[in-house]
């Protein structure tokens, strides 16, 4: 579980991005984020996954008060929040197996990144997610010869075999058309059903977020606006956003 209480974010000699926003997520639970360009979505995720520093509110996982443990909470952070961006940052002369061994930079110790070891268990483990996803035939590729939504979805397993319990994903299907869209979203439904992962996606465009979301949060201004249940969001709802 997480929780959100007053989070304030202001850029520097600027505007305040996110205004004391606050709510909880459940394990289990896949949240869709939207609003308009500039409400604040994709610093949400960025402030959840500590890519940037907090001017202001408290942020509990898992019970704990993760901003007041210095950085022993930033560490359970970082371990088990993974930051998904629009385009995953893999390493593209590497194969999909490789990417999701290695982990992230978040995620992993830079001399386990440099050297690229393997042991049975992480080889194990990295193809028993891999073929959760679909991607067991492209287990032994090169990331740069996948397809978009390939890309996005050995980015998960990647989150999910480093311990990933939070998954932060801004915009995952941006840029892929309906089918591959369709095949990420139901990937991350799927593993909040059945691992219990938290799923907090940017879905601005189209109505990924009605059909698939169990909540739908939205911002405007920096401020949450919205909170609901997900499904089809009534026209007054999008007046808000």
């Amino acid at each position: 579980m997480i929780r959100i209480d007053q989070l304030t974010k202001r850029i520097p000699g600027g505007p305040t991005v996110l205004n004391r926003v606050s709510f909880l997520a459940q394990p289990g639970e896949f949240i869709a984020v939207k609003g308009s360009s500039g409400s604040g979505k994709s610093m949400l995720l960025r402030c959840l996954a500590l890519q940037e520093k907090w001017d202001a509110g408290e942020y509990y996982v898992d019970g704990e008060d993760v901003l007041k443990k210095g950085f022993a909470g930033k560490l359970k952070v970082r371990r088990e929040v993974a930051y998904l961006e629009e385009k995953p940052v893999l390493y593209p002369n590497k194969t999909g197996l490789k990417n999701v061994i290695i982990g992230s930079v978040t995620q992993t110790p830079a001399w386990r990144r440099w050297t690229g070891m393997v042991r049975s268990d992480d080889y194990m483990g990295a193809m028993d997610t891999i073929e959760k996803l679909g991607l067991l035939d492209k287990a032994h590729q090169r990331v740069d010869r996948m397809s978009g939504g390939e890309r996005q979805r050995i980015a998960i397993a990647r989150a999910l075999v480093h311990g990933a319990k939070v998954i932060a994903a801004d915009e995952p299907v941006s840029g892929l058309d309906p089918h591959t869209a369709d095949q990420v979203l139901g990937d991350l439904k799927r593993l909040c059903k059945e691992q219990g992962v938290i799923v907090i996606a940017v879905l601005h465009q189209g109505d990924w977020a009605e059909r698939y979301a169990d909540r739908i949060i939205g911002l405007n201004a920096g401020q949450l606006v919205l909170d609901v249940k997900g499904r089809r969001l009534t026209e007054a709802e999008k007046r808000k956003l």
